[in-house]
């Protein structure tokens, strides 16, 4: 199985739903996933997202089925540090992610990193692997430890749309990144593609494995007026 997240296009955050910019570039991923054989959509309940998903459906004959746990985090994500100013915590320059031996923290302790110490990120991403775990589950993939048990081995090309926090926090647990490096390291732009894949092994046990992150080559095909020098932000 390969899964697809896609964070949702520019949006209008005061509306939750997307600028005239990120329209197109939800038109443009649309195109990008129907060449890719996309044959299940599921998208966060959220406007900016199940917008970005309606030119995939459209273009695929497709039902969008929403996954409540793919909301994006909203005030867990705050953190006073370092300035005392409540800001999320993609705001914090992400050099202070990294120094004073922080770069070396493990998975089991990153939530001691300064910044995720004082936020409550930890309970937003409890949330979101539970609902994670169970949506693999009923794709045919159940979590055991470490590593999945193929319960039903399937070629599915699944899209999720989701969001820049909430898609990086699944990827965290996903992949057993420690969160401050994948804030410190890694940045979702709008409309951006991720690819992970489930391999069926003989042993009936499977991983998951990135093939590519955040990848927005279907903006560069449609010309530069599709990128923006924000586009990286939330």
């Amino acid at each position: 199985m390969l899964l697809y997240l896609i964070r949702h296009g520019k949006p209008d955050y005061t509306t939750d739903s997307l600028l005239p910019q990120g329209v197109l570039q939800a038109e443009a991923v649309g195109k990008r996933l129907a060449a890719s054989g996309i044959n299940k959509v599921f998208s966060s309940p959220m406007g900016r997202a199940r917008q970005t998903a309606e030119p995939t459906c459209r273009l695929l004959g497709l039902d969008c089925k929403i996954e409540d746990w793919a909301h994006e985090v909203e005030d867990e994500r705050l953190t006073p540090y370092p300035d005392g100013v409540l800001k999320s915590v993609t705001r914090v320059q992400n050099t202070l992610y990294r120094v004073d031996g922080k770069i070396d923290l493990p998975y089991d302790r990153a939530y001691e990193c300064d910044g995720f110490s004082s936020s409550r990120m930890q309970e937003a991403v409890r949330r979101i692997e539970l609902g994670g775990k169970d949506f693999l589950q009923r794709l045919g993939y159940k979590q055991e430890g470490a590593v999945y048990r193929i319960i039903r081995p399937n070629d599915d090309r699944v899209a999720l749309f989701c969001h820049s926090v909430m898609g990086r926090a699944w990827l965290s647990t996903l992949l057993h990144i420690p969160i401050h490096l994948m804030w410190s390291g890694f940045l979702y732009t709008y409309t951006g593609v991720t690819v992970v894949e489930f391999k069926n092994n003989p042993d009936g046990y499977t991983a998951p494995t990135c093939l590519c992150y955040s990848d927005m080559s279907h903006l560069y095909a449609h010309g530069p007026d599709m990128l923006h020098d924000d586009h990286v932000f939330l």
